[in-house]
């Protein structure tokens, strides 16, 4: 009986053994796809109607900004498509032309936004901008080492609005899918 029993324990063992395992797939790392959604700002500035009526009408802002995070190989190697939102708000009594230049390491212009603003109460304006397959090409981003705001007086320099503060503003975020794996 003794027989018996370790011997039914072994095969019932090796049943055991046997039936539980799965062959095992290593190359599911391979299927894997990890694209998240980077979200951040880009761009914040504002200018009171002081600023705009210190100088003559027409162009009384001009900056470039230094910016490499679109040309870095994790973002320019792994960006899938992506958005561009652009939020404008005039509260002064001037209409206004901002253009956005993305501008490359040559100090080409590979890209230009517009923006003409109506004078206060213009609400609050906002555009985006899709990159991709459904959109404008992922180069312009990739290649981007500078961007150039420009800002215009299309109106006089004395009047003034009756908004407190009396101001103009761009705000600009971005949304990009990007493969990770």
């Amino acid at each position: 009986m003794k027989k018996l029993t370790v011997y039914t324990f072994i095969v019932t063992f090796f049943l055991l053994l046997t039936s539980c395992i799965e062959e095992q797939d290593f190359d599911q790392y391979n299927d894997l796809s990890v694209v998240p959604v980077l979200e951040s700002s880009i761009l914040y500035l504002e200018a009171t109607e002081d600023v705009i009526n210190n100088v003559p009408p027409g162009p009384f802002y001009s900056e470039d900004f230094n910016f490499d995070p679109f040309s870095e190989e994790f973002f320019s190697d792994r960006v899938l498509d992506g958005v561009i939102t652009y939020e404008l708000e005039n509260t002064t009594s001037k209409p206004l032309t901002l253009n956005i230049e993305f501008i490359n390491d040559a100090d080409t212009v590979l890209d230009v936004e517009s923006f003409t603003i109506e004078a206060s109460p213009s609400g609050t304006f906002q555009r985006d901008v899709t990159y991709g397959n459904s959109g404008k090409s992922l180069d312009i981003l990739r290649n981007t080492s500078k961007i150039r705001v420009t800002a215009s007086n299309n109106g006089d320099n004395t009047s003034t609005s009756t908004v407190t503060p009396p101001l103009v503003t761009l705000k600009s975020s971005g949304k990009f899918s990007v493969r990770l794996k």
